[in-house]
């Protein structure tokens, strides 16, 4: 479902992804981008994944996903506009909004700890 789900709060906290999986919040026990190409971006989890992620609490500068070593995890190549990171380029060109989840492990505006619902976003550019 995109948008608002009604029954979680904005600031609503959660112990762990199996948490917000069950809440419906995000989808999706591992992948940070929950979405469809064709129906646009559900939601997104900030949890310190990718270094490149900026965080400016009212705006962010998300990387995507893809693109790492399998072995290393480092950013070895580009994503591409294919499956999640096409469905965020969708939520941008219709205007959808996302919802927006931080996780503690994230470097800035992060909880101590598990995952905090933070409302949603406007994909712009």
């Amino acid at each position: 479902m995109i948008g608002d789900l009604g029954d979680v709060e904005e600031g609503e906290i959660f112990a762990d992804r199996r948490a917000l999986y069950d809440a419906g919040v995000h989808r999706a026990l591992q992948a940070g981008i929950v979405g469809q190409a064709a129906k646009g971006a559900e939601s997104i989890v900030l949890s310190g994944g990718y270094p490149d992620d900026e965080d400016f609490e009212d705006y962010i500068i998300y990387t995507g996903f893809g693109g790492r070593d399998p072995n290393t995890g480092n950013q070895i190549a580009d994503q591409e506009f294919k499956a999640q990171n096409q469905s965020l380029v969708t939520s941008c060109l219709r205007g959808l909004p996302v919802r927006v989840i931080r996780g503690g492990k994230h470097k800035s505006f992060a909880p101590n700890e598990g995952y905090r619902y933070d409302g949603l976003y406007r994909v712009t550019r």
